[in-house]
This record gives structure tokens, C-alpha cells and sequence, in this order.
């Protein structure tokens, strides 16, 4: 069974959903050295907030109360 000119009109479909965006490098100025510093520090900050807030006892993680 042949499917014809289905695939090309899945693609030109699938190619206007997307908006006919091409996938571009990040380009916000940082180099590679200063992005893995900048996501460090985020994820360190990010481990920090978690652990106070598990040492507070804070339920945060929304589970029910038994009776």
C-alpha cells in the first residue's frame, strides 16, 4: 500500500505548526565557562532553599494528613 502524498503534506503540516521555526543557539553573551558558573550557583541556591525548607519542617510537599 502506497500512502501517496501523505508524508509530504504531514511535513509541510507539521513544519507550519511549528511556525517554520529553525532551532538557533543561546545567545544571551555568556560564554560556556560563564553559563556552567551562573547554572552552578542557581542549582546550588535552588538545594539550599530545599534543605532549609526540610529543616523548618514546613509540609510543603502537600500530602494528606492521616487520621
Amino acid at each position: 500500500m502506497s500512502r501517496g502524498n501523505q508524508r509530504d503534506r504531514d511535513r509541510e503540516r507539521a513544519q507550519a505548526r511549528a511556525g517554520g521555526k529553525t532551532k538557533q543557539p543561546r545567545n544571551d553573551g555568556l560564554t560556556p565557562e560563564q553559563r556552567r558558573e551562573r547554572d552552578a550557583k542557581a542549582l546550588q541556591e535552588k538545594a539550599a532553599k530545599k534543605a532549609a525548607q526540610a529543616a523548618g519542617g514546613n509540609n510543603a510537599g502537600g500530602g494528606r494528613v492521616k487520621k
